[in-house]
C-alpha cells in the first residue's frame, strides 16, 4: 500500500520535444509514408536534377562574367591613359599654353576656349569692350561679331589677325559690312538702309512707262524683294560662322537699351551705291532673262560638242 502511494506521488518529468517547422514535418512525414515507393524515387531524381541545373546555370553565369572582360577594354584603358597623360604633359611643358604640343587649327574639343565657355557661360561685351579683341594685343583671342553674336576666330590669324585680309572685321560687329562689302565704312551692326543697294535708280525717262499707281506698286514689290536679299545675304554669313567647326561662339554683343532708336541711319557706302542700276523697261527684263537662258544653252551645246569630239578622237 505504501509503495502504491509512493508511486502515485511520483511525478513524471517532462520530456523535451523538439519543435520542427511545418515544412520539415511535412517533408519527414511524406518521406516516411512514401519511402521506397516509385513516386518517392521520382521526387528524389527531380530534386537532384534541379540542384544540378542550378549549379550549371551558376557556372555559366560565372563564365559569362569572365568572358565579358576582353583584352579590348584593357587596350582602351591604356589608350585613354596615354591621351590624358600626353595632354597633361603638353600643358605642363608649354606653361599652360597648349594641350596638343603647339599644333595649330586644333579641333573644337581640344581648345581651352570651348571648355571655358561651357564652364563659365557666354560673354556679354559692349562694342567698346569688343574692340579690345582685334588681335593686336598678344595673348588675347581674336573676336568678331555678326548679327550681335560673338565668335572666336583665333584659329585663323592669317585672315583675321593684323595684316590679314579680314582684319578690319576683328573686334567689331560688322554685320553691315558683310552685306555691303564696305569693310572700312560699315563695321557696324546697324542694317537700316542696306536694302537700298538692291533697289533700282529712279529715272524720269524710264519711269514714265508706268502710271503713278503702277509705279508705286512696283516700288513696293522692289522694296520687299530688296529686304529679302539683305536677309539672305546676312544669313549666309551667320550660317557660315554658326555652322563652322573652326570658329566657336563665345557670347553676345550688349547694345544700349532701345538701340538703334535715336541714332541716325547710316549712309549707303559708295561701293554699294555704284552697284545700283536703272529700272528695267516693261518687257526688257524678260528679254534679258531669255538671252541669259540662250547663252547658257549655247555653252552647254559647246561643252557637249567638245566632249563628243574628244571621244571621237579616242576611238
Amino acid at each position: 500500500m505504501a509503495e502504491a502511494t509512493t508511486a502515485r506521488q511520483r511525478k513524471k518529468e517532462p520530456v523535451a520535444v523538439p519543435i520542427v517547422p511545418d515544412e520539415e514535418c511535412g517533408s519527414e512525414v511524406e518521406d516516411n509514408l512514401f519511402a521506397g515507393t516509385p513516386s518517392e524515387k521520382l521526387s528524389r531524381k527531380t530534386k537532384a536534377k534541379a540542384r544540378s541545373g542550378t549549379k550549371a546555370k551558376a557556372a555559366r553565369t560565372d563564365d559569362g562574367e569572365t568572358d565579358a572582360f576582353s583584352p579590348l577594354i584593357d587596350v582602351l584603358r591604356v589608350l585613354s591613359f596615354l591621351a590624358v597623360a600626353s595632354c597633361a604633359l603638353s600643358y605642363v611643358m608649354s606653361s599652360g599654353e597648349s594641350f596638343t604640343w603647339g599644333f595649330d587649327d586644333k579641333p573644337w574639343y581640344l581648345r581651352p576656349s570651348y571648355w571655358k565657355l561651357r564652364w563659365n557661360g557666354p560673354l556679354y561685351l559692349t562694342p567698346a569692350e569688343l574692340r579690345a579683341y582685334d588681335g593686336t594685343t598678344p595673348d588675347t583671342p581674336i573676336y568678331l561679331a555678326i548679327n550681335h553674336t560673338i565668335y572666336d576666330v583665333s584659329a585663323n590669324p592669317r585672315s583675321y589677325g593684323p595684316g590679314g585680309s579680314y582684319h578690319l572685321f576683328a573686334g567689331h560687329d560688322a554685320s553691315r559690312a558683310f552685306v555691303t562689302g564696305c569693310f572700312a565704312e560699315d563695321r557696324v551692326p546697324d542694317m537700316r538702309g542696306v536694302e537700298a543697294m538692291y533697289l533700282p535708280l529712279d529715272d524720269a525717262d524710264v519711269d514714265r512707262h508706268w502710271s503713278y499707281a503702277e509705279l508705286e506698286a512696283l516700288r513696293a514689290a522692289e522694296r520687299e524683294a530688296a529686304a529679302q536679299k539683305v536677309h539672305d545675304a546676312l544669313k549666309h554669313w551667320v550660317d557660315f560662322f554658326g555652322n563652322s567647326d573652326r570658329y566657336q561662339r563665345v557670347g553676345y554683343v550688349r547694345l544700349p537699351e532701345g538701340w538703334p532708336a535715336g541714332t541716325p541711319v547710316p549712309r549707303l557706302c559708295d561701293k554699294a551705291q555704284k552697284g545700283r542700276v536703272k529700272r528695267k523697261l516693261p518687257g526688257e527684263e524678260e528679254e534679258e532673262r531669255k538671252a541669259k537662258e540662250e547663252r547658257r544653252a549655247a555653252k552647254k551645246r559647246e561643252k557637249e560638242a567638245e566632249k563628243a569630239g574628244k571621244s571621237w578622237l579616242k576611238t
